[in-house]
């Protein structure tokens, strides 16, 4: 079955991710006329967070039920990409992130992105490691503390750049093993 709970789960964080830009950003919409600005930090965060937890979930389900597809594994690292890309975007354009470690962080999602590509084509993955994990990790607690605006935010994002260039590392390494077998 394509359309299972896991990637419906994963569907749904690609519908909250844009949802949670437009709090961030378009705050001089009409639509949120008489609206305090901090309720649509609230409402943003409140929407990483609920997005955050079906990453978890969507993959727990699939392991657990076995429901592990070819289009889960299209759309979950598809999934993951756009909520990170609309939650450090948003905050940078709303001046909380600064620019430099949201290029970083967004030039190596990209980046290893590519390589899982390469490595797909070649007919071998190259798994999350440990250090992925827990830059993803440091990646949420970050955004969490960037959209509610709270003091050492900026400290904890750059943590999170430096996680993130080493499982960056970790992952070229990875490939330049399996690659030259």
């Amino acid at each position: 079955m394509i359309l299972n709970l896991p990637n419906l789960l994963a569907l749904l964080r690609v519908a909250m991710a844009p949802l949670m830009y437009w709090f961030l950003v378009d705050r001089g919409n009409s639509v949120f006329e008489g609206i305090d600005s901090s309720w649509l930090d609230y409402f943003a965060a409140l929407l990483f967070v609920l997005a955050s937890t079906t990453d978890f979930f969507d993959g727990f389900i699939a392991r657990a039920w076995n429901q592990k597809t070819e289009l889960g594994a299209i759309l979950d690292p598809l999934a993951d990409k756009m909520l990170v890309l609309a939650a450090f975007l948003g905050l940078m354009v709303i001046g909380r992130a600064n620019p430099w470690a949201i290029y970083l962080i967004l030039t190596r999602e990209f980046f290893v992105t590519g390589l899982r590509v390469a490595s797909a084509s070649k007919g071998y993955s190259v798994s999350a490691s440990m250090a992925g994990k827990i830059k993803t990790v440091a990646q949420m607690f970050a955004v969490g503390f960037l959209m509610m605006n709270w003091p050492y935010a900026d400290a904890l994002l750059w943590f999170a750049v430096f996680l993130t260039l080493y499982s960056g590392y970790e992952y070229v390494s990875a490939y330049a093993k399996k690659d030259s077998r």
